[in-house]
């Protein structure tokens, strides 16, 4: 089991930055799989940007140039830089953790940008 948590959310204005933190509870270096989602009311989760074991990174389009996802697995954590912030980006940004056939999921944390 891994327990998943998100921190860094909040309000911002349009154009501004944001910094995400997702803390896994146990050892995640060199077998998850990590990745960030969000979901917008009314909306289905979307993938915003996803960091495999070996640091491939991939982005969703409408983050892309924008948006960075990295990990330090010395602490368990990974990471979205959030720069240029759109209203559209407003949404909870859910972590993610991914192992073969194990996913598991963070609470979720709250990004509001104010245009």
């Amino acid at each position: 089991q891994v327990q998943l948590v998100e921190s860094g959310g909040g309000l911002v204005e349009a154009g501004g930055s944001l910094r995400l933190s997702c803390v896994a509870s146990k050892i995640i270096s060199s077998r998850y799989d990590m990745g960030w989602f969000r979901q917008a009311p009314g909306n289905q989760r979307e993938l915003v940007a996803t960091i495999t074991s070996g640091r491939y990174t991939m982005y969703a389009d409408s983050v892309k140039g924008r948006f960075t996802v990295s990990r330090d697995n010395a602490v368990n954590t990974v990471y979205l830089q959030m720069n240029s912030l759109k209203a559209e980006d407003t949404a909870v940004y859910y972590c993610n953790a991914k192992f073969g056939a194990l996913t598991y999921w963070g609470q979720g944390t709250q990004v509001t940008v104010s245009s």
